[in-house]
């Protein structure tokens, strides 16, 4: 059967299947085709050559009278085909041409072919773009569909849902498509490949592209936030203190910034540094805008105070609020913003001062309690730090005091002198540490002291008699 080594090989190079799928789609076919023709398949035998020739036997079994003659064969018969040393219940393999097999048959085994075939290529599908999730693809424009374009990827096809896509592009027959993939789903007999050009992620991937100190680990990129087509915000950081982050992402006269820029159709790209100390990030977040003084006016609610100049107002804020909105999202905090003029008349130095001062004398069924047990509980904690000191060992409070006394703390990969000094500030801020010594009990209970009923001298337990008068006594046991 030459013509189905050919074949075989023909599905290998056109599918992408490997060797052992192909021979197990074509035995299934086989078999298909053999139960069509005789009504059951349990005895039909596929073998293959070295060279991908298929052979198709019968097995059946040697009786002195046969019953049924699809898995059965009298002993004579069997002796015609392999000699005089047949006996009786032995197994023989009987070989088959399958091109004797009716039509219906035929058809039979096709049908069974193309949907193992359909049902491998999808899983083989499936599999291969399954690996490309949190990645960005390239593709072609192929066509719209109620607003949604569908992509040509080459083996399958992307879609980008119109929640997905930037407001401001728009593409056209083959232009060219950048995306990043979200999900992929089975479809028919496919699979389809969710994209997205709206998400945040799109913008971290397109840098990590552009630029090199993101992608070897030397920049870290701490948050991305979003509104497509119009402005991204973006805040990273850097271990290593002779590093510009911020400089890095932006490149030599803004080459890297710009190119992903251009990809993003002139979206606005604000590149910022982020800071532990939540003051500084609110200040770098209201980027492009100069903020004068960042206030905390409540650190359980997370609430800010960020003054700018009269002229900075409106750039702060952003078009309908867009650049503060931004702002809190990237900074997780909720950020009011006020001009210069209208805090002129405040005290700002008692902000924080009047804010403790109300909850202290808050009414006492209005004051919550918060215990913490570990660093990364505390509030201002960052993310990316609290992880670091799980995996060290030290997010319980007396580990982390005891490590930062003996100094192993500042031996922690990821975390800078800096970071640890901001940490403990936090720490201090809402845990009390107590230095708690050990002493023998007998030394901790004061001793209880007795004296004389009669003149009022004093006494011990041991004595019978005052000192001072003479007058008896008996201590009663307690």
């Amino acid at each position: 059967m030459s013509e189905m080594s050919d074949a075989i090989r023909e599905l290998m190079a056109e599918k992408g299947l490997s060797e052992e799928s192909v021979k197990l789609i074509v035995e299934n076919t086989i078999k298909a085709a053999f139960k069509s023709a005789y009504g059951q398949d349990q005895n039909c035998i596929v073998k293959f050559t070295d060279n991908l020739d298929v052979e198709v036997y019968a097995r059946k079994v040697i009786l002195d009278g046969v019953y049924d003659p699809t898995i059965e064969i009298e002993l004579e018969e069997a002796k015609e085909y392999f000699g005089e040393d047949c006996e009786v219940g032995d197994e023989v393999d009987i070989k088959i041409d399958p091109k004797t097999f009716e039509r219906s048959a035929i058809s039979t085994g096709k049908s069974r072919a193309r949907q193992n075939l359909n049902e491998n290529f999808k899983k083989n599908l499936y599999n291969e773009f399954k690996s490309k999730v949190g990645e960005v693809i390239i593709g072609y424009y192929q066509r719209e569909q109620n607003g949604n374009i569908y992509v040509n990827l080459g083996k399958v096809d992307g879609v980008l849902p119109v929640r997905n896509q930037n407001p401001r592009e728009s593409f056209g027959t083959d232009d060219r498509i950048k995306a990043y993939v979200t999900d992929i789903k089975e479809v028919g007999n496919g699979i389809q490949v969710i994209l997205s050009r709206a998400a945040p992620e799109f913008v971290k991937s397109l840098l990590s592209v552009e630029v090199p100190e993101i992608s070897d680990g030397k920049v870290q990129i701490y948050k991305v936030v979003r509104e497509a087509g119009y402005r991204t915000k973006v805040a990273v950081y850097s271990d290593n203190d002779s590093i510009d982050p911020v400089g890095s992402c932006v490149g030599p006269k803004g080459m890297r910034i710009n190119n992903v820029i251009r990809e993003l159709e002139g979206e606005k790209i604000d590149v910022l540094k982020y800071d532990t100390d939540p003051r500084v990030f609110i200040k770098n977040a209201l980027s492009p805008a100069e903020v004068i003084k960042v206030l905390i006016t409540d650190v359980e609610k997370k609430e800010a105070l960020a003054i700018v100049a009269d002229s900075q107002f409106s750039l702060a804020i952003g078009k309908t609020g867009q650049n503060v909105r931004l702002a809190n999202k990237l900074c997780d905090w909720m950020i009011d913003v006020k001009r210069e003029s209208e805090v002129a008349d405040m005290d700002l130095s008692e902000i924080d001062t009047r804010k403790a001062a109300e909850q202290l004398f808050a009414p006492v069924q209005e004051q919550e309690e918060v215990e913490y047990e570990f660093v990364s509980q505390l509030p201002g904690v960052d993310a990316s730090d609290a992880e670091i000191l799980k995996a060290a060992g030290y997010d319980d409070f007396a580990s982390f005091v005891e490590a930062e006394d003996d100094g192993s703390l500042y031996k922690v990969e990821g975390l800078t002198e800096e970071k640890i000094h901001a940490l403990k500030d936090i720490v201090l801020q809402f845990v009390e540490i107590e230095d708690v010594d050990e002493t023998d009990d007998a030394e901790v209970e004061s001793e209880e002291e007795y004296f004389c009923p009669e003149c009022g001298a004093k006494i011990t337990l041991d004595m019978t008699k005052c000192p001072n008068c003479g007058a008896e006594f008996e201590f009663e046991e307690n």
